[in-house]
Parts: C-alpha cells; sequence; structure tokens
C-alpha cells in the first residue's frame, strides 16, 4: 500500500525530479521473503546483482530485551555490527550485584551477548544454557543451587569441556569470593542470572569492563566482527536519573520505566504494567554518588570505541525499545550527536508498535523530537548544546505494521523525514505488537543494499 502526497524526496530513494511523499509497505508475501544459507554468518538478504562483500557495517543504539528479538535474523544478515548498550540498568539480579559488589550494571550487555552466542555445537548450547541459567525465586532454593554450579557438580555442567568449565567456574569462584569479603553485606541470589555472576567476577578480576566483555564473547563465541559496546566504559556504578516537565526527577532507570516495590521483584516489561508518568519526560542524565556522599549530576565520556564505530559504519540504528531508559542513555553522551549529525549514511528509527510508561501519547514525530533533543543535549548544559535539526540524525522511519503509535506524516515531513517504511508485524500477548523479526531484517537490508547502490552509483557518475 503506498500513500502520497506533496513533499520533498528521501536523497537516496528517488529521482529528485519528484516532489512525492512515500510510505513503503513492505511485505513478507513478496519482497519480504528471506533466504537460507547454509552459512549462517553469509550476507543472505543481499540483492544477487550486487557484491555480497564485505558485509555491511551497521551501529545499533538499543536496551536489552526488544531488540533482542531480532538478533538472531540480524546475524543470517551480517554480523557486522556494534551493538551499543547503556550501563544504567538495575533491576533484578543485577541491582544486587550493583548494591553488594559497585560498579556499572551488566544485564543488558549480558543479554546481548548472550543473544549473539554460538549455537553451533552441542557443547555452545550447553555453555549458553549455562551462562543464561537464572537462579529459583526462593532465596534459600537459590543459594543452594548456586553452591551446586559454583562446586562444579550442577546437571549444567554437563557437556562443557575442561577448558570451558575450568575457565567459566574460575571467575564465578572469584564472584562469590567477592561477596564473602562484604561480610557487612547480606547477597540474594533469588532469581540471580549466572551470566550475570560470571561477567561481574570478570570484570572486578580485570578491573575492567572491556576486558570481561571480551572474555565474555571468547566464551560464549561470539562472531568475531560482531562488537557489544557499552556506551560508557567505566568501573564506577552510575545511575539514570530523569527529569519530567512538571520538574518532578525521578531516580533509577527501574523507578523510571517499570517500577517495582522491591530490587529483586521480577520486572514487569508488558505494556502499561507501570502506573503512567505524572508528566512526560524532558530529559535524561546520568548520576553517580561516586566522591559524595549524595547523588549529584555527572558528565561522563562516551566510549571511545563507540565514536571510533560511529565515525565509520554504513548505517546508524536507533531500535525499538523503552525509548528513554534504553536508548536515549546513550545519546545525550558529549560527541555522540556532532559524530552522527556530520555522517551521511543511513540513520534508520525503528518505532516501537505500543505505548510504553515512558510514551503513552506519543506519535511519531514525538519519537523523532525525543531522539534529537537527547543528541542535541537541548535541555542540559547550554555551553554544550547542538543545534541540529532532526533529518540530521534520521533520514528513515520503520514502522511495524498496525502500530499504536499513530504515524502523523504531516510533522514527521517538517521535521525533514519523508522516507517511512511500513514493515510486517506480529501480535505478542504480552507486549502487543512487535516487529516480524524477518520482515524488519528484510527491509533493513533492502534499505541497505539501495543506499549502498545509490552510493556507488554516485562515486561512478564523478568520475
Amino acid at each position: 500500500m503506498v500513500y502520497t502526497c506533496l513533499g520533498p524526496t528521501s536523497f537516496f530513494f528517488f529521482n529528485p525530479s519528484y516532489l512525492t511523499f512515500t510510505i513503503h509497505s513492505s511485505s513478507s508475501s513478496s519482497s519480504m521473503a528471506s533466504f537460507h544459507s547454509p552459512n549462517r554468518h553469509r550476507r543472505c538478504y543481499s540483492n544477487p546483482n550486487l557484491p555480497t562483500d564485505p558485509q555491511p557495517a551497521l551501529l545499533v543504539f538499543s536496551g536489552g530485551t526488544a531488540f533482542n528479538g531480532v538478533v538472531e535474523e540480524l546475524k543470517n544478515f551480517t554480523t557486522r555490527v556494534a551493538h551499543v548498550l547503556p550501563v544504567s540498568d538495575d533491576g533484578g539480579s543485577t541491582a544486587e550485584i550493583v548494591r553488594v559488589l559497585g560498579g556499572p550494571a551488566v544485564g543488558d550487555i549480558r543479554s546481548r551477548c548472550l543473544r549473539l552466542s554460538d549455537q553451533s555445537t552441542a557443547e555452545a548450547l550447553a555453555v549458553r544454557n549455562l551462562l543464561g541459567h537464572r537462579l529459583p525465586f526462593d532465596p534459600l532454593q537459590a543459594k543452594s543451587e548456586w553452591y551446586s554450579i559454583v562446586e562444579g557438580d550442577h546437571f549444567l555442567w554437563e557437556g562443557v569441556s575442561k577448558p570451558y568449565r575450568e575457565t567459566i567456574r574460575a571467575f564465578l569462584v572469584y564472584f562469590q569470593n567477592q561477596i564473602l569479603r562484604r561480610s557487612e553485606e547480606s547477597f540474594c541470589f533469588s532469581n540471580g542470572s549466572i551470566g550475570n555472576f560470571f561477567f561481574a567476577g570478570a570484570r572486578i578480576f580485570f578491573q575492567s569492563l572491556d576486558a570481561a566483555i571480551f572474555l565474555f564473547s571468547r566464551v560464549s563465541d561470539i562472531p568475531p566482527d560482531s562488537l557489544v559496546l557499552p556506551v560508557i566504559s567505566t568501573n564506577d556504578r552510575l545511575t539514570l536519573g530523569c527529569e519530567l516537565w512538571d520538574g518532578t526527577v525521578i531516580r533509577g532507570q527501574n523507578e523510571i520505566s517499570h517500577p517495582t516495590s522491591g530490587t529483586m521483584e521480577p520486572v514487569n516489561k508488558e505494556s502499561f504494567s507501570a502506573p503512567s508518568l505524572p508528566s512526560k519526560i524532558k530529559r535524561v542524565f546520568y548520576m553517580s554518588s561516586e566522591g559524595k556522599k549524595l547523588l549529584h549530576e555527572v558528565f561522563p565520556s562516551p566510549n571511545a570505541a563507540v565514536l571510533e564505530q560511529l565515525n565509520s559504519v554504513d548505517c546508524i540504528v536507533y531500535a525499538m525499545g523503552s525509548l528513554f531508559t534504553s536508548v536515549c542513555p546513550s545519546l545525550v553522551l558529549l560527541g555522540i550527536g556532532e559524530i552522527i549529525s556530520s555522517r551521511s549514511c543511513l540513520k534508520v528509527l525503528m518505532l516501537n508498535g505500543t505505548h510504553d510508561r515512558e510514551t503513552n501519547g506519543f506519535l511519531a514525530s514525538s519519537f523523532v523530537t525525543a531522539i534529537t533533543d537527547a543528541l542535541n543535549r537541548t535541555y542540559g548544559d547550554p555551553s554544550n548544546r547542538l543545534h541540529n535539526p532532526p533529518s540530521q540524525y534520521i533520514n528513515t522511519l520503520l514502522v511495524p505494521r498496525n502500530s499504536a503509535i499513530p504515524v502523523d506524516v504531516d510533522c514527521l515531513a517538517a521535521q525533514g523525514i519523508f522516507d517511512v517504511i511500513v514493515v510486517d508485524s506480529l501480535c505478542d500477548t504480552k507486549v502487543g505488537i512487535i516487529y516480524d523479526p524477518k520482515s524488519l531484517i528484510r527491509a533493513l537490508a533492502d534499505l541497505i543494499d539501495r543506499y549502498m547502490k545509490t552510493r556507488v552509483n554516485g562515486l561512478i557518475d564523478t568520475t
């Protein structure tokens, strides 16, 4: 289905002589068909008339939940992906680790590493099952099972060879030792993630978050050209804060998005599972108590590896998920907006299929405005503000079919965004409308192929 109205066109989709606004509809029953390859790392969505090597390079800003559902399908298209994730998750077992041992939150990073991990052999699956395992909710049962795993006699070790077993167990034992050394704190293992415990042990041992990610990536056999990057490389504890338009300040990622009555209560991320915010979110920012007794706003530097990737990738993606607590925390850092606005590459926003506590009442243009404000640091320190228009940060919008988010095309056009692609969707019983993974990655692949072809043609025309 195609809708048109007057307006300028995208620089890579159409002949500039036409003045049209177009919503493209991608259907899995036609152009959205997927292809299967015996090599799971082969680029299998590309146009057969175009070269398949090298694979396109992407950078994805996301959290640790929503985008996980399409990671497997993305690996079939390209493994050259830099996954940029926040380090401010403060729910579940992550919160307990941070409470007792300090340091950054690793839950989202661990979750993405597991999704990227190898599943091609029995041992790879055994390692994935071990690191993806969660302990029971009952504290006593959880503690008993944890000791069984640490001592090496739990059934989860079956199928894990001696080199892997000794490596993984060494860091689990080190994690346990660190807990015992904090005798003033009683650690609760309820619903604890073994992967989080391994990650925390490695980070504390190496005193480096990057080193812990490297070790986890090798143990779980992530494709070597796939990067999992914390947006901030730090050993300090960081807290996400937000300021509402009514002046209210909320501290803590989960208090913003999915408030619970206790730190170990499982987070319910279903749509509208939490009461609405008293006012819309104005900005998000980082807080820390390092060096002071009280939480105060801080301005951490972004991971240099993230800036390096931003300067070279073919496509920048703002993934679906929690807008203000998963995506925006990676955008408000000094240097991120500067680089993105300077690039002429594809810049794609994957619109959510449903509203949540953070975006209740939002239109599609509201998402664009929030991302623009975060990258421009509009409501932060005046000396660090940018004044770039939305079109310098986003040039394409992907929308799941039947999305509950109204697509206000006139406002998008006023923002300089004229390419909106409708993608096949699924209805999830818990969260509502979500992207069909195959359709989403096919649409992204078509976008990139068309852009790459246009860029090659442009180079030919100038020679």
